[in-house]
């Protein structure tokens, strides 16, 4: 009996382990079962296009960069071939120096190059692959392919260069192009994923001037190669490609050789010069003295090199045509004298008394030599102070500035380059939301006189008061100053104008133009810039000034002499011509240089020689303009064409 029931205990034990084990067969083959369902019906899609990436991959195509030309064809900026050393810093094996050191074994490595390098590597993630050797021989190629065993995440590359023909001549239109940085990709993340997709292996990108401001032109449209790859990685057969698309060539309204003669005139002066077509709007000159040389950033600028730019006094980075500001000083008298006729403040008959000098309130305002009975044409070519002091507080501070806005003083012009600096056109206003103080916030009557004379909290940029000169010129009619004039295709070749507004005409009376005109018509006829046009196969018009760098009180006298350089005068001047038809207008300083007719007017002088007679000076007369010494030329001027600017398209150097 116990034998019995011990084996159905037995048999029991038996059943229950061969359900149990039933049971976790049961659901062990549920769970493949359900794992099944989930990788080929859930994940199927999924899964897929993950098989199909390990089999492929997708390779971008950078697109070749468009290149920039002046107005007549002239290259200002290309690129070229050439093959360079890269290091990816997250698969090299040892310490990087170590390995930098056996790499300048075999192929030279400066030191120049090492710091360009470990600037590069701290903006950048280590994955990426960066340069520590660029441009390199064939020799140096042959060589280092040789080695390439030794040397796990270094690799040569053929890379596309960006080179800057001229050097520093228009540097500043130009710009440059850097490496993409940080800021730069979350700039291209932000507008979204089709930019990101079209930067995917791009490794430049237009950061100052027309490289920037035309990057969307300039780019081009990023291809791709779909690749079959082995299981280690490597290409076996392309499966589909889509070429990219080269970006488009820009040509710019500037005149190359005008521009290189302009900046060889200021020598090594400071200073800015702006040529307009006045019925265009084209910039035919755009000039900031001194400039720099494109090429030191591309590969990224050596530490030497930088604090040379970065640290002189004379701040060459910065472009003044664009960026400086300054009080016009006397040139602000046309502008004035054509705002008290359009404001009924003056008619053109009103005559001043000019006795040398102003009072209000018991201030006296110097004027320098008493004029006597003063009207609107005679104020402009004598430059009376008294006049323009009586003016202006006669229209009061408000009065000015609502009709020098749209002149486009202290407003963006909107030209198509980065940067521009709005200036100051005072108002009541404007000094309410400038002073934090109210003490300072009040406006006095005395800070209106200044502005009648271009003093005071007026200050303007070169391009500001260029763009008022053109719309003088063109009798009214003002037109958006824009430096690119056309768009090249680049599959056909084919050239397409940049549309631009038409222009807009200001609402002033003829009558009250033609004044203005005729009085600084009288200033080179016989006011102060009538010796530098002596001989003139023009006529011109023009304006004189002369404005602070710093101040000096009205009971105190000026003497250079006495005062370090850069806190002398400003010399300017602006004018067009012919005056009868004008095809060019200019606006020039040269910074604490003097009396507008000592430095600025000799500069414009030869700028409207070269334009509109097709003169380029003497050797003699060039020196003589760089030092501060010239008016009329000097010496036999040579024929503008022979020294006309054709280089070839860029080589590597």
């Amino acid at each position: 009996m116990t034998e019995i029931r011990n084996a159905e205990a037995d048999t029991a034990r038996f059943r229950l382990r061969v359900g149990v084990v039933a049971l976790v067969i049961v659901l062990a083959f549920g769970l493949l079962a359900w794992r099944l369902y989930v990788l080929q019906v859930q994940r199927h899609a999924e899964l897929a296009e993950r098989a199909e990436t390990n089999r492929t991959a997708v390779v971008p195509i950078v697109p070749g960069r468009g290149e920039i030309f002046d107005r007549n064809g002239v290259v200002l900026a290309t690129s070229y071939k050439a093959y360079t050393l890269e290091i990816t810093p997250s698969r090299v094996e040892g310490k990087l120096a170590d390995v930098i050191d056996a790499i300048d074994e075999v192929v030279p490595v400066s030191m120049r190059d090492r710091r360009r390098f470990e600037r590069l590597r701290q903006d950048t993630r280590s994955f990426e692959s960066l340069p520590i050797r660029t441009r390199l021989s064939d020799e140096e190629v042959a060589r280092f392919a040789a080695q390439r065993y030794r040397f796990p995440g270094v690799e040569i590359k053929a890379r596309l260069f960006r080179t800057y023909p001229l050097g520093e001549t228009a540097g500043h239109v130009v710009g440059y192009i850097g490496r993409i940085n940080q800021a730069d990709k979350d700039r291209i993340e932000e507008a979204g994923p089709e930019m990101v997709a079209n930067y995917r292996g791009t490794d430049y990108i237009g950061k100052l001037g027309i490289e920037a401001s035309y990057e969307d032109v300039l780019h081009g449209a990023t291809g791709v190669e779909q690749m079959e790859t082995s299981a280690g990685g490597h290409a076996v057969r392309r499966l589909a490609s889509r070429p990219a698309t080269p970006g488009a060539s820009v040509r710019l309204t500037i005149d190359i050789n005008l521009q290189k003669l302009v900046e060889e005139l200021y020598g090594q002066r400071r200073g800015a010069l702006v040529a307009i077509e006045p019925h265009t709007g084209e910039i035919l000159a755009f000039v900031s003295k001194p400039t720099y040389d494109p090429n030191l950033f591309v590969e990224g600028i050596d530490h030497e090199s930088w604090a040379e730019l970065n640290e002189s006094i004379d701040r060459p980075l910065l472009n003044r045509a664009l960026r400086g500001t300054y009080p016009p000083g006397s040139t602000y008298k046309p502008f004035m004298g054509l705002a008290g006729l359009e404001s009924g403040k003056r008619l053109p008959g009103s005559i001043t008394m000019d006795g040398g000098s102003w009072t209000l309130a018991g201030h006296t305002f110097r004027s320098g030599h008493a004029l006597g009975p003063v009207n609107l044409e005679r104020s402009i070519i004598k430059s009376s102070n008294v006049y323009y002091y009586q003016l202006a507080h006669d229209m009061g501070v408000n009065a000015i500035h609502d009709f020098m806005a749209p002149l486009g003083f202290g407003q963006l012009t909107g030209i198509d380059l980065p940067g521009e600096a709005r200036g100051i056109l005072p108002s009541t206003d404007w000094k309410r939301r400038t002073y934090k103080r109210a003490h300072q916030q009040k406006w006095l009557p005395g800070e209106t006189i200044s502005l009648g004379i271009g003093q005071g909290y007026n200050s303007f940029t070169m391009l500001q008061l260029a763009q008022a000169t053109a719309i003088l010129a063109a009798g009214g009619v003002k037109h958006p100053p824009h430096l690119v004039r056309a768009r090249q295709d680049p599959m056909t070749g084919e050239l397409h104008d940049v549309p631009q507004p038409p222009g807009q005409p200001m609402g002033y009376k003829p009558a009250h133009v033609a004044l203005v005109q005729r009085g600084m018509v009288g200033v080179t006829q016989q006011g102060t810039s009538r010796g530098v046009f002596a001989g003139a196969p023009y006529l011109s018009a023009g304006k004189t000034g002369t404005a602070q760098a710093i101040t000096i009180g009205q009971k105190s006298r000026y003497n250079a002499a006495k005062l370090a350089e850069h806190q002398r005068d400003h010399s300017l001047y602006i004018a067009f011509a012919p005056a009868e038809n004008p095809r060019i207008a200019v606006a020039a300083i040269v910074e604490n240089a003097g009396y507008g007719a000592a430095a600025a007017a000799p500069i414009v002088r030869r700028v409207f020689d070269y334009w509109l007679a097709g003169l380029y000076p003497s050797e003699q007369d060039l020196r003589a303009v760089q030092q501060g010494r010239a008016s009329a030329p000097i010496g036999t001027p040579r024929a503008a064409a022979d020294l006309a600017i054709q280089p070839p398209r860029a080589t590597p150097p």
